[in-house]
């Protein structure tokens, strides 16, 4: 389809001699949120890391915008068009705000508007008022916003988050999910790995569920709500 941003098909991917993904499929629009949900150790991270490139994949391909990715560079999947926010954040901490920003700069696609520190400090306001701060003096939510903030700066036609709303107080996550909504009217496709159910039906479209590497369900986020079976077997703890 022409709107497809990322395609990844029958992934497989491990650690040393464990295998972790078997076969996992799915499919990311323009312009759409995609939550892949489960349990911890479901294989979550692990996708988006596969994706990424920083996992090398055994067997499937990624595509992104078309281009066949499998086994590239993480470096070269980035300049391609795709965003990556880590669970652990990695923002570079001897650096202020506004120089963490400068550092993911990169040119927006032709005839698209670029992102700027002041777009973004419209959607995270306590990023402008601690703008000349270095980031080891931030909370774990405020470095969370800059690390969006951060690959937001690159200009990405899809962003992969990983466990945006881990961990973080309710006001944080109200605005990562204000982000999230802003990041899909601008036309970025967004795949987030997420435990937090309420978050994922507040800004996911379509839904996919993994336990064990696999995906047993796909579809709306509405279905995934009204399937009490599913969410039993697959994400209650």
């Amino acid at each position: 389809m022409s709107d497809t941003v990322l395609q990844v098909e029958q992934l497989a991917a491990g650690y040393g001699p464990a295998e972790v993904l078997f076969g996992v499929a799915l499919v990311l629009r323009r312009g759409e949120v995609a939550a892949l949900m489960g349990r911890n150790g479901a294989g979550k991270s692990t996708t988006l890391k596969t994706i990424m490139g920083l996992l090398p994949p055994r067997a499937g391909r990624v595509r992104l915008a078309g281009q066949d990715i499998t086994g590239w560079a993480p470096y070269r999947i980035a300049r391609l068009g795709l965003g990556y926010v880590p669970e652990e954040r990695r923002i570079f901490t001897d650096l202020t705000v506004a120089e963490n920003l400068e550092v993911g700069r990169r040119p927006a696609q032709p005839g698209r508007e670029a992102w700027t520190p002041e777009k973004l400090f419209a959607i995270f306001p306590n990023l402008a008022e601690m703008r000349r701060r270095r980031a080891s003096a931030m909370s774990g939510g405020e470095q969370q916003m800059l690390t969006i903030a951060r690959t937001l700066m690159g200009n990405p036609d899809a962003v992969l988050l990983d466990e945006p709303s881990e961990g973080l107080a309710p006001v944080i996550v109200e605005l990562m999910a204000e982000a999230v909504l802003r990041m899909k009217e601008e036309g970025i496709a967004v795949l987030l790995s997420e435990q937090n159910l309420d978050f994922a039906a507040a800004v996911a479209d379509r839904a996919y569920v993994i336990e064990k590497g696999s995906i047993r369900f796909q579809g709306s986020m509405a279905a995934l709500e009204a399937d009490e079976a599913i969410r039993q077997a697959y994400l209650t703890v």
